[in-house]
């Protein structure tokens, strides 16, 4: 991984426990401070930046992946490729490409902008609520998945028809269906009318 200012001020692999900080926002996506993660997600929650990546291969299918079950919110639900937190002052482009290459080993090709979308979606097994302002992101994946299994548990690529079923089924994070829709008009876009998203 890339060591940015960014990274190096909020990296908690260096053995010390350091609390992992979030950046804060107004209703508009100003940044307005910053707060420790955890405490940005007790209820009633803290608005604060996300990022949501949709992966795609070549026929048009969707990488979903299943939240690891050590993960301390939204364990063993399934999701989008990726998604999380950039660091304060770390641009929503680059935290996208660097968590996606930490989670499942890749980098995405391609990733483009796609909106972004605010939400409240308090998450009624952990009691945590996830007020985001969330930067989407859609691209391609052409290399073999490297998956971390303390990150993602298990990963799949769907066709909107086979996302449907699974859906139906669940158990998928209370924001999945938010940011998905939200992404639609740029996953049409890199995928063509044939893929149905």
């Amino acid at each position: 991984m890339p060591i940015t200012p960014a990274t190096a001020a909020n990296s908690s692999s260096n053995g010390t426990g350091e609390a992992i900080l979030l950046e804060l926002v107004d209703e508009d996506g100003r940044t307005i401070g910053t707060a420790e993660k955890l405490s940005a997600h007790q209820a009633p929650g803290q608005l604060h930046r996300a990022f949501s990546v949709f992966l795609f291969d070549e026929q048009g299918r969707l990488l979903l992946q299943q939240r690891a079950l050590g993960k301390y919110h939204s364990p063993g639900v399934w999701s989008n490729t990726c998604c999380g937190h950039p660091y304060p002052g770390e641009a929503p482009f680059a935290a996208a490409a660097r968590r996606t290459h930490e989670e499942l080993g890749v980098s995405p090709s391609l990733l483009a902008e796609a909106g972004t979308v605010r939400y409240n979606h308090p998450d009624p097994d952990s009691g945590l609520v996830e007020q985001e302002f969330n930067h989407l992101f859609v691209g391609m994946v052409q290399s073999p998945l490297r998956p971390d299994p303390a990150e993602v548990g298990e990963t799949a690529f769907v066709t909107a028809q086979e996302l449907t079923a699974r859906h139906q089924e669940g158990p998928f994070s209370a924001w999945f269906m938010t940011v998905l829709d939200a992404a639609r008009p740029a996953i049409k876009e890199l995928t063509g009318p044939a893929a149905g998203w």
